[in-house]
């Protein structure tokens, strides 16, 4: 059950920037996920058969959205031990996996309150194990870019969920929820199973930050992805 949501935002959220949605990019591919920054990336899932995609930012601490640990039918969140991260999953095969302890969902978040709190849904699991080494994880952007700037997004895309694929985008402009938090639209191709990725700008110096943490798409006839902001 891959996890993205599909919503008509674009007709509840408030427009604060946005440029022509003119594509820069072809359609997403595969990578060698013993590169950076794809080596932070990994497969979450629930035993319950939920698949999202999340990042390590820390050995035993991995980013990921929170609505793909909601349960919608009972009301609550998994249970943390049913929540595992598939650390560079590839067809079947990962270089590590570990069930989560714990995780903390964003303070404000709500999930049955998802077009007032969408800027807020992030999770962070916390590991049974270390996973890799310090610089296998992701380091954040020291600040935002600007509208237009190329970006990329890795993910478990629904259609092809065996893989890890990245799409090369841009930065379209910022919204805000009906609650008030702030949210980054880009044009990347983000099918369900992308909730929780990361993404990603190229620094100066070749090295690479993550701004965002993809959380939702608008519909339409021109798709576009929705990310919380995590450069200042």
């Amino acid at each position: 059950m891959p996890h993205r949501r599909t919503r008509f935002l674009s007709v509840v959220l408030l427009l604060t920037a946005l440029v022509p949605a003119a594509p820069v990019r072809a359609q997403p591919v595969a990578v060698d996920l013993t590169a950076q920054p794809w080596r932070s990336l990994g497969r979450v899932q629930t035993e319950l058969g939920t698949r999202c995609t999340g990042f390590l930012i820390a050995p035993s601490l991995v980013m990921t959205a929170a609505h793909c640990l909601f349960r919608p039918t009972t009301g609550h969140y998994v249970q943390p031990s049913s929540v595992h991260f598939l650390w560079r999953y590839d067809r079947g095969t990962y270089a590590d996996q570990a069930r989560a302890l714990s995780f903390v969902v964003s303070p404000g978040y709500d999930p049955t309150q998802e077009l007032r709190t969408l800027g807020l849904d992030r999770a962070f699991l916390t590991l049974d194990h270390p996973i890799g080494q310090d610089a296998d994880s992701v380091r954040f952007a020291p600040a935002m870019p600007p509208v237009g700037t190329v970006v990329y997004l890795g993910g478990y895309n629904r259609d092809h969920d065996e893989i890890l694929q990245v799409d090369r985008c841009r930065i379209l402009g910022f919204r805000v929820d009906r609650g008030g938090n702030r949210l980054l639209e880009d044009d990347c191709h983000g099918e369900p199973g992308t909730s929780g990725a990361a993404l990603f700008t190229q620094l100066a110096g070749g090295s690479w930050g993550v701004i965002g943490l993809s959380v939702a798409s608008t519909g339409g006839r021109h798709v576009k992805g929705l990310a919380e902001p995590l450069a200042p």
